[in-house]
């Protein structure tokens, strides 16, 4: 009998065999029926986790919830093809499946003890004495235990491992074959060990599916609430640019209106209309730049970008400021306009142009939701806090649209005019800009009884003296305040303007010459380089966007040349972002100022390093 591919440990009780089956073709076909047992099992354990997977799609059990299943199939699986129930999965204790949490070392000890989470016997079914016949549920088992099962033969332990090591065993222990037990029986015996570990890969494969399903369900999942956000947002942004066209477009009709008119009748500034055309225009252009400001303000809150200057603010200073802003709107509309402030509200700590912002925003809104009666800022000290409360008899707002109130670009119906105004920036603004000061806003407000919305500030003592609280310097000095009729600047002073755009280049060029000012306006750095030497400016008004070379580019080139670098150099630019400033000073500027040109400030900066011995 040819022996050569039965096992050895099998030809050794075979000898019942070799007299009754002597061909050994016969014995061929009893391998091929344990190949077929084998195969059989791992297809149904295979079946088994297929349908589990299955499943897994379209629930939404947790991962940790999943595994157990798979592991249950395992084990399952294999107390039934091997015929016992001395099966078991053991983890680390706290460790209940091969998930990772947060609490557990990247890197494992050799020294850590697991225990059995899942098994094929009830809990208490069995002693916990002898290994070798069962383990029960939440029974220890030191890694030299587990290790010596594993060495043990026939083994009797595999060991689950990641890149943290060794986190769990499936622990499987059979009992030896009697002597009555057939050729095939035996052959099965055999394979049990390749049996076992198939069916560990395939588990193990299993997981490792499930925990690619499981992130691609969540990413699934998270893509979905993003595209919803994604999708509000859009719709908000597309209402808010509806909103602010309208905006824009009732300031901007005034303007051009009015100087269509001016420009048909012919300017005299003897003629009071004419001066109330201009008044139209300047207040308009003031509410556009307003509203650009508002957008710019929230894009810079909502990326971390703007910075809040704190000094000491007297209290009714500024709320007397924010106040006049708004007092001829409340007398065009019959509006009593009140203010009560309590005697010991007198300074607290915070950015003053800010404030009078956040205050301006709460009595402009007041303003429009109120046809009758009266608005009012009322200021208290209450601990350490203050609190600047704006109330109003207006419409009110409904309970349930309050929480909208603050969302950016949400806005309420006004009831009594029946449609919205405004951007919906003011009050999501006013609270971003508490917050930055560490306070926050409170609203109180019932339909057709009014609103009382309050500003709560924290009372933070100044300290003059500290460095904490120096804030870097305006580029505006206040100390020096040229007039449109002042003779004090001397009219050999130059200074070379560099812009490309006709009307800006017009309006300054204007000014400065109206203050005693010698200007020669340039429109590209091929013409600053041509006039530089014939002009030879005490100061340069330079723009960024040119049509040939970045003006910052023709900054550093100043500051390259012996010639020139002694000329200061001031940034009239729209930059108006965050860091935009120290862009401009690292290239070599002495100093920068934002458009729309604030023309007073022009004059300052212009007469402060006009002045500068060079």
């Amino acid at each position: 009998m040819q022996q050569s591919n039965i096992p050895e440990e099998i030809q050794m009780g075979a000898t019942y065999f070799e007299q009754k089956v002597a061909n050994p073709e016969v014995l061929q076909f009893q391998q091929i029926i344990a190949d077929l047992w084998l195969e059989r099992g791992l297809n149904e354990l295979q079946n088994q986790i297929n349908r589990c997977l299955t499943r897994a799609y379209h629930s939404q059990q947790a991962l940790q919830e999943l595994e157990a299943e798979v592991f249950q199939i395992l084990i399952q699986q294999l107390s039934i093809s091997l015929k016992t129930d001395k099966v078991a999965i053991a983890f680390l204790q706290g460790l209940s499946s091969l998930t990772i949490d947060g609490t557990t070392p990247k890197r494992l000890s050799s020294e850590l003890n697991y225990q059995v989470c899942y098994s094929a016997l009830p809990t208490g079914a069995a002693s916990t004495k002898n290994l070798l016949k069962a383990w029960q549920l939440q029974q220890i088992l030191s890694p030299q235990e587990l290790q010596a099962l594993q060495n043990q033969k026939p083994k009797a332990a595999w060991a689950l491992q990641d890149d943290r090591g060794v986190v769990g065993w499936l622990i499987v222990t059979t009992s030896p074959f009697p002597r009555s037990a057939t050729f095939v029986e035996r052959l099965k015996f055999q394979r049990q060990p390749q049996f076992i570990e198939r069916s560990l890969n395939i588990t193990m494969q299993a997981i490792a599916q499930l925990r690619k399903l499981q992130a691609l369900v969540l990413k699934c999942q998270h893509l979905e609430v993003q595209n919803c956000d994604l999708l509000r947002t859009n719709k908000l942004k597309s209402e808010f640019l509806a909103n602010t066209s309208h905006e824009i477009r009732t300031p901007l009709s005034s303007i051009l209106g009015f100087t269509h008119l001016l420009k048909a009748q012919g300017y005299n500034p003897e003629n009071h209309r004419h001066q109330e055309y201009l008044n139209i225009i300047l207040t308009s252009g003031q509410h556009l730049l307003a509203l650009l400001n508002d957008i710019l303000d929230l894009s810079k809150i909502e990326a971390n970008q703007l910075e809040i200057k704190k000094e000491t603010v007297n209290i009714p200073d500024v709320c007397r400021s924010a106040i006049n802003l708004v007092k001829e709107k409340a007398s065009d509309k019959n509006l009593q306009l009140q203010f009560d402030i309590d005697a010991s509200a007198t300074t607290l700590v915070a950015d003053s142009l800010r404030l009078k912002q956040m205050l301006f925003n709460l009595l402009s809104n007041a303003l429009k939701f109120t046809n009758k009666g009266a608005v009012g800022l009322q200021v208290k000290q209450k601990g350490a806090f203050i609190h600047f409360t704006v109330w109003d008899t207006g419409t009110g707002i409904a309970k349930e649209k309050q929480p909208q109130l603050f969302q950016p670009y949400v806005q309420i119906s006004n009831v009594v005019a029946g449609r919205q105004e405004g951007t919906g920036l003011g009050l999501a603004l006013t609270q971003k800009l508490a917050q930055l000061h560490g306070g926050w806003v409170e609203v109180q407000s019932e339909v057709n009884r009014g609103s009382q919305f309050t500003i709560v500030l924290p009372l933070t003592t100044a300290v003059a003296t500290s460095e904490t609280n120096i804030q870097p310097q305006r580029s505006v000095t206040t100390d020096i305040r040229p007039s449109l009729n002042s003779q004090a600047t001397p009219k050999t002073v130059t200074v070379m303007l560099v812009e490309d755009n006709f009307h800006n280049a017009k309006l300054m060029t204007t000014y400065l010459r109206k203050l005693g000012y010698q200007v020669t306006w340039v429109n590209s750095a091929a013409q600053m380089w041509e006039e530089l030497p014939k002009a030879k400016p005490a100061v340069i008004l330079m723009d960024v966007h040119l049509p040939d070379v970045d003006g910052l580019t023709l900054v550093q080139q100043l500051q390259a040349n012996a010639e020139y670098r002694h000329i200061p150099v001031i940034v009239q630019t729209a930059m108006a972002m965050k860091g935009d400033r120290e862009t401009c000073l690292a290239a070599g500027a002495i100093d920068y100022i934002s458009k729309p040109i604030d023309l007073q400030a022009l004059a300052n900066m212009v007469s402060k390093y006009s002045d500068l011995d060079h």
